[in-house]
């Protein structure tokens, strides 16, 4: 298989060839089932494993290999398996905070060109949600687009239009519908040959039907929605690498029940593009934009010239992401603590054994 194919890159081959193993070859992670891997090299399709070196050396779980990861990997002679020995510098990720941690990362896919974020034109419509996303795909690299979903349903489609692009910025909102078909052509001119994309956005917003329409086939299994609130069941509990008919590649990823940032500076500034032009003309350079004197973001919400309820969600997202740095400082104190502890104690034990021996 062509390499280039799959995503293959300079960038990509630049560092491979760093490792100047000639047991090594490159190959991308297509599925992730707990601690096996499918992935997909020159030579053919291989479950793979970690090496139990890179297990030991890689000092968070956000290091090991994520789907869209492109990885150095040596094959087993006469066997469909290899061992994962490297993981090569990811060129762009998505990622969240870890349901239920404070203060780890957890990243989904890596090496996105697109993320498809996907909002369903139905009662589950949230514009809030659909800026964290923003914020999301952007501080991990990745171009957004914005997908609305569902437009068969008959909803508002002028008023659900107009905020979804309040809220975009700079990116693309497209609407869709994969029932009728509407909007898959263009969905389709979006992903060029050899461009990774993902398909992100809660339960039951037509993520894995979208992916089943660009394929032309029942590619990804889906659930109805329940009626009674529009909630969606999870029809995809893995992520998976898929290949489209016109040479792009697309991964699917679960609902996600649970959203949290993590540490998305630069990428709230690019979904906030009007909010940072208008603090260039605040008093004070780090003007939190709430109640300092000489604020031109209240200023303009005063005037009407930003809403309100812009100003609110930047607020909000501002106050989020400072929690999680206040969280990421606690954490990092505590543990260089805890490191110094068990230094000094290897240090008086050094000094017992030392005694004794005298």
């Amino acid at each position: 298989m062509d390499l280039s194919y799959l995503g293959w890159s300079g960038c990509f081959a630049e560092a491979f060839s760093s490792l100047n193993d000639p047991r090594l070859v490159p190959a991308r992670v297509a599925s992730e089932d707990r601690h096996s891997y499918f992935v997909v090299a020159a030579a053919g399709e291989f479950t793979a494993t970690v090496a139990g070196r890179l297990l030991h050396r890689t000092p968070s779980p956000t290091a090991l290999p994520k789907v869209g990861d492109w990885v150095a990997v040596q094959c087993l002679p006469g066997e469909e398996k290899a061992i994962i020995q490297h993981v090569l510098p990811r060129k762009t990720w998505l990622g969240r905070r870890q349901t239920g941690r404070a203060n780890e990362q957890q990243v989904l896919v890596a090496n996105v060109d697109t993320a498809f974020v996907v909002q369903a034109l139905d009662a589950t419509f949230k514009v809030r949600r659909l800026e964290r996303f923003l914020v999301m795909a952007r501080e991990g690299g990745i171009r957004p687009i914005v997908v609305l979903n569902k437009a068969d349903l008959g909803a508002d489609l002028d008023h659900l239009t107009a905020e979804a692009h309040a809220a975009a910025g700079e990116a693309l909102v497209v609407v869709t519908s994969a029932k009728t078909r509407l909007g898959i052509k263009a969905l389709a001119a979006m992903i060029r040959p050899a461009e990774t994309v993902v398909f992100v956005g809660t339960s039951g917003v037509g993520k894995s039907s979208l992916i089943n329409r660009l394929c032309g086939e029942e590619i990804q299994p889906t659930l109805e929605v329940r009626e009674s609130d529009s909630k969606g069941r999870h029809a995809t509990t893995w992520r998976e690498l898929i290949p489209l008919p016109d040479g792009g590649l697309v991964i699917d990823t679960p609902g996600m029940r649970e959203f949290h940032l993590w540490l998305a500076d630069e990428g709230v500034d690019d979904t906030f593009p009007e909010v940072v032009a208008l603090a260039t003309g605040c008093r004070f350079r780090d003007c939190q934009h709430e109640r300092e004197p000489g604020c031109a973001v209240r200023a303009a919400v005063e005037s009407g010239a930003l809403t309100r309820v812009r100003h609110d969600a930047f607020l909000k997202l501002q106050r989020e992401l400072s929690y999680l740095g206040q969280q990421r400082r606690e954490h990092t104190y505590l543990a260089r603590k805890r490191e110094g502890k068990v230094a000094q104690r290897a240090l008086e034990r050094f000094y017992r054994d030392s005694a004794g021996s005298d």
